[in-house]
């Protein structure tokens, strides 16, 4: 309970002295808020997808290897210390033996013919050509010797063509690069066009309130006080419209991360509970959207609030000092 030397405020909690509820509606700035917090949204998902995607796609690129085999059915240069075997047995050999090697298949000849449709034709496998043999090699890790490899294929089998991904892997880091430089510099556009909206939607409340802000300045308000209901009103303003543009994005990253789910994850971990089909798509998106896309969901309504506030005050401050 108050002391009774205590002066009482008249005004009512709460009480708008500066009509910033009418000057500053709740219906426009938060609906153009939403709008730059959805992109926003957008491009934060577009960055942080671009880059999950390179990663699943590098790991499977850099640790997989193909290899080609000449004359295939000649006989390998005999060794002494073993059976005689052709040189894509003894390839085949060699790269079994090898640690670094997970998996090896030599393709058919009838997925060669599927390999060489789309540049000759459905008569492709009719040729007689000598074609060599392709050896498909999945290594135990990206950080394989494969100058070592390729010098244990010259040994055994003189002539065997070993092939890298590393260019593809190197161009697809680069592109990687540029759309996240692309996703960022989009973040700072749509930023800077929040703030321009807040600040040009301050400078129409202020000069709506003009008499009102004349006449509390007049009484002794400062320009601390009065930028500072300005700035409280845009931060609440800022925040609600960063929240729904947020929520609103979230069913569209639910769904590109449906579409983007059998590229980064196994949806048999999401249904094996016997979950519907439909249960078991949503909780695989859940899980196939990165953490960073749920941080940056939970930072953008700080960010534009940290924008409205900012903004508000630096509009406000430079408007009184240019009152006479």
């Amino acid at each position: 309970m108050a002391s009774p030397g205590a002066p009482r405020s008249l005004r009512p909690a709460g009480f708008d002295d500066l009509g910033l509820k009418r000057a500053l509606a709740d219906r426009m700035l938060p609906l153009l808020v939403a709008a730059m917090t959805f992109l926003a949204a957008l491009a934060l998902a577009g960055s942080a997808g671009a880059a999950a995607l390179a990663r699943h796609w590098q790991s499977g690129a850099a640790a997989a290897l193909t290899v080609q085999v000449p004359s295939p059915s000649a006989p390998a240069p005999h060794t002494g210390d073993g059976p005689e075997a052709t040189r894509l047995d003894r390839a085949l050999a060699t790269l079994r033996a090898t640690q670094a090697v997970a998996a090896v298949h030599a393709l058919t000849q009838d997925e060669l013919t599927d390999l060489l449709r789309p540049w000759l034709g459905q008569g492709g496998g009719d040729l007689a050509l000598p074609l060599p043999a392709v050896v498909q090699v999945h290594l135990r890790g990206a950080a394989a010797d494969v100058a070592g490899l390729q010098a244990a294929l010259d040994a055994a089998v003189p002539g065997t063509l070993v092939e890298s991904h590393g260019a593809w892997v190197q161009r697809l880091a680069a592109l990687v690069r540029s759309l996240q430089a692309c996703a960022w510099l989009a973040l700072a556009v749509v930023a800077a066009v929040a703030a321009c909206v807040i600040m040009v939607a301050t400078r129409a409340g202020l000069s709506a309130r003009r008499e009102s802000i004349d006449i509390v300045h007049g009484l002794g308000a400062t320009d601390a006080y009065i930028a500072g209901r300005f700035a409280r009103r845009a931060t609440l303003l800022a925040a609600t419209g960063a929240v729904g543009g947020a929520l609103a994005a979230l069913p569209v990253l639910l769904a590109l991360a449906t579409l983007a789910a059998p590229f980064v994850a196994a949806p048999e971990a999401a249904a094996g509970a016997g979950a519907t089909p439909e249960l078991a798509a949503t909780a695989t998106a859940l899980q196939t959207l990165p953490a960073e896309i749920w941080l940056g969901l939970a930072a953008l309504p700080v960010a534009a609030a940290a924008i409205g506030f900012l903004t508000a005050q630096g509009t406000v401050r430079s408007w009184l000092r240019q009152l006479p």
